[in-house]
């Protein structure tokens, strides 16, 4: 069986979701192909739930952008639709003196993506707000907040489909072609299909790489490599003494293990990151001695027994271990020559945050074509 549509966006995570939304608005005809069961089960719900300021990201870079200009379309969205969220700020802490200058760094790279209201504090200035906290000096950011992401995902398939999108469950895209007036996808499941769409998303996520890679006719040398980095979560036994995000002055690897809360008030902490070959969320139990060490840098009052496995999640990442940090990458028709084909790679964090963003660039390559 053979179906024509105008638009097919292919994984249904929070920012396939925001495209399909995004088309929908403009009054185009869509479809979301997901391979699951549900909504948003992969990199979208394996999360810290995280709306990031926008402060780490190179100036000028995608990311930088898409989460600054995210942000604020987001708190906007969430509170004219009801999405539970909550604007309770962040300290990055500087643990030692030596670090002090890091925050001054981080503070100036901030103020260059727009960002420009953080504020560096003394440790008495930080201990006031966070009496169980150690640290010599820390950045608050109070545009950094939490949110109910799967709340999120449910608020933008409602107004897709209010629209006129649909979303296909248990619908993995096997395949496809290249063709002269469409893109052709073949689609698994109970009832195999092909459907010949005019534009197609490619917003799988973990398995973007993959499903280009499929599509016979498109060039293979445009399939950037994809790398699994994935990060333990664990959760804390009680309640938390903090009520904002505490996250450790950067190191070379990431962020450091940082807490962060969600809306019920439980602290986790995580992630720390291990490069994986495949796809495994089972939680090692063997790194738990690593966050103890970590989180007593600055939170001395942990104590032995109080952490416990939480879940992990898989960032799909552009470059290795031994790499830079990767922007996002957005290829239109410009950039690959195939009409109607718009690939989304590398969509890690903060890709909720920058989710609608995102969503309104995708919708103006297609719409402007």
């Amino acid at each position: 069986m053979a179906e024509n549509v105008d638009c097919v966006v292919i994984g249904a995570g929070v920012v396939g979701l925001a495209c399909a939304r995004s088309l929908a608005l403009a009054g185009r005809e869509v479809i979301v192909l997901e391979a699951a069961g549900a909504i948003g089960t992969e990199t979208s719900s394996r999360n810290s739930e995280v709306i990031h300021a926008g402060i780490y990201y190179p100036p000028g870079s995608v990311k930088a952008a898409s989460c600054v200009n995210g942000k604020e379309l987001l708190y906007r969205y969430c509170e004219a639709r009801g999405v539970a969220h909550r604007r309770c700020g962040k300290l990055i802490v500087a643990t030692a003196q030596q670090q002090v200058a890091t925050l001054h760094r981080i503070q100036e790279q901030a103020a260059s993506n727009g960002v420009r209201d953080l504020r560096l504090l003394t440790a008495a200035e930080t201990k006031l707000m966070e009496p169980a906290l150690r640290c010599v000096a820390a950045l608050h950011s109070p545009s950094t907040g939490i949110i109910d992401s799967h709340g999120l995902m449910l608020a933008y398939q409602g107004e897709a489909e209010d629209h006129g999108a649909m979303l296909a469950l248990q619908s993995p895209v096997t395949g496809g072609e290249i063709g002269v007036e469409g893109i052709a996808l073949d689609v698994g499941g109970a009832e195999p299909m092909r459907i010949f769409a005019r534009w197609v998303v490619n917003s799988a996520g973990l398995m973007a790489q993959r499903v280009a890679a499929a599509l016979r006719g498109f060039p293979q040398g445009k399939v950037p490599p994809c790398h699994y980095a994935k990060g333990n979560y664990y959760t804390l036994a009680g309640r938390s003494p903090f009520t904002r995000l505490i996250y450790p002055v950067p190191e070379a690897a990431g962020l450091g293990v940082h807490l962060t809360l969600d809306l019920g008030g439980q602290a986790r902490f995580g992630p720390d990151v291990e490069w994986i070959a495949k796809i495994d969320y089972d939680v090692d139990l063997r790194r738990a001695d690593g966050f103890y060490r970590a989180i007593r840098d600055y939170w001395p009052g942990l104590k032995d027994g109080q952490l416990a496995p939480g879940y992990a999640g898989i960032r799909p990442k552009l470059g290795g271990s031994d790499q830079a940090a990767s922007d996002f990458l957005i290829q239109g028709p410009e950039d690959h020559g195939v009409a109607g084909l718009i690939n989304l790679f590398g969509i890690e964090s903060p890709g909720l945050t920058a989710s609608l963003a995102l969503a309104e660039h995708v919708a103006q390559i297609a719409c402007s074509n």
